[in-house]
C-alpha cells in the first residue's frame, strides 16, 4: 500500500518569494538563454498576479555589483513587501524578510531567484527547516552552469523541496480549465508563443 501523499499547490495557501532577481546577477545566469530566463521569471510573476498570490520581493546588497531588482518585477508588484537586504546572503537570515513571509499567512512557498545554488537553495532549505512546504521554480531560477544547478537541485530535493517549473505551477494552481479558459490561455500564450496556436484554434471554434 502506497504511503505517498500528493502535496499539490493550493492557490489559497501559496505565496511567491522572488529572491534576488537583480540586474547584475542576471549576467551570471548561464544555464538558460538570457531571453528565455527573463521570460520564465516574468511568466511566474504574471501567474502570481493572475492567482492573486501574496508575493514578497527581496534583493541582496543592491547598492553593490548585484544591482537593483529587475524593473518589471517592481512595476508588477508596486504594493508587495520589498525587502532590500543590506548584506545577508541567505534571505532567511533577514528578520524583515521572514516577517513578510509569515505575514502572508501561507504555508506553501513558491520560490525562485538568482543564483540557484546560493540565494534560492539557502532560502528554500531554511524555509523547510521552519516548517513550510517549499516549491522551487527551476526555470525561473538560474546559476553559473548545469553542474551547479544540478547539485543544488539534488541538495534541495533531498531535503524535501519540490522542484517544479512555472508552467506546472500554473496548471497545478488552476486545477480545472472550466475555472477560466481565456484568462489562463492568454497568460500562457503571452509567454509560450506556440500556445497562441491553441488559443487561436479555440477562438475559431467559438
Amino acid at each position: 500500500m502506497s504511503i505517498f501523499k500528493y502535496n499539490r499547490l493550493d492557490k489559497d495557501n501559496a505565496a511567491v518569494l522572488l529572491v534576488d532577481h537583480q540586474t547584475g546577477l542576471f549576467s551570471l545566469v548561464r544555464d538558460f538563454a538570457a531571453a528565455d530566463f527573463k521570460n520564465n521569471v516574468l511568466a511566474l510573476a504574471s501567474a502570481a498576479k493572475f492567482f492573486n498570490l501574496p508575493t514578497v520581493l527581496t534583493t541582496s546588497f543592491e547598492q553593490g555589483p548585484n544591482g537593483p531588482i529587475l524593473p518589471e518585477l517592481k512595476e508588477k508588484f508596486p504594493d508587495a513587501p520589498y525587502i532590500p537586504r543590506p548584506g545577508q546572503i541567505n534571505a532567511w537570515d533577514n528578520e524583515d524578510f521572514v516577517k513578510a513571509v509569515e505575514a502572508t499567512g501561507r504555508k506553501q512557498l513558491i520560490i525562485a531567484g538568482i543564483v540557484t545554488d546560493v540565494c534560492v537553495a539557502f532560502c528554500a532549505l531554511s524555509a523547510i527547516e521552519a516548517g513550510y512546504d517549499v516549491f522551487v521554480v527551476t526555470d525561473a531560477s538560474g546559476t553559473f552552469n548545469e553542474v551547479c544547478r544540478d547539485a543544488a537541485w539534488n541538495r534541495m530535493a533531498s531535503a524535501g523541496v519540490q522542484l517544479v517549473n512555472w508552467f506546472s505551477v500554473v496548471c497545478e494552481l488552476h486545477r480545472d480549465w472550466r475555472n477560466d479558459i481565456t484568462g489562463l490561455g492568454s497568460l500562457l500564450a503571452g509567454y509560450i508563443p506556440d500556445y497562441q496556436n491553441l488559443m487561436t484554434s479555440y477562438a475559431v471554434k467559438q
